[in-house]
């Protein structure tokens, strides 16, 4: 699903223009970032929960050239999904 999409459905389901939901959309947006850079987590409840982790130094090595590489600290976003989501994404029948 794509951005305008995503903004179509909402304002489909709240019965609001999608300038409405648009400009919704990037307050919710702008405060989860703001929370998220301020070492915040972000949790929804029966969806997951949002948080910042460090990522340390590594040494990493190409496998062609076995040359060496020094890749520095980061900090990253990951999502943790919630029991209840888990559960639901089990339900789907698998394709192989």
């Amino acid at each position: 699903m794509k951005h305008k999409d995503l903004l179509r459905s909402i304002a489909v389901k709240t019965n609001l223009s999608d300038n409405e939901v648009e400009s919704y959309l990037q307050v919710a947006t702008g405060i989860i970032k703001a929370e998220l850079l301020a070492g915040n987590t972000i949790s929804f409840q029966g969806f997951g929960a949002f948080e910042v982790r460090r990522k340390e130094e590594r040494l990493s090595v190409h496998p062609a050239t076995k040359a060496r590489t020094l890749i520095p600290p980061k900090q990253v976003v990951t999502f943790k999904q919630s029991s209840t989501f888990k559960a639901k994404l089990k339900e789907i029948p698998h394709h192989e």
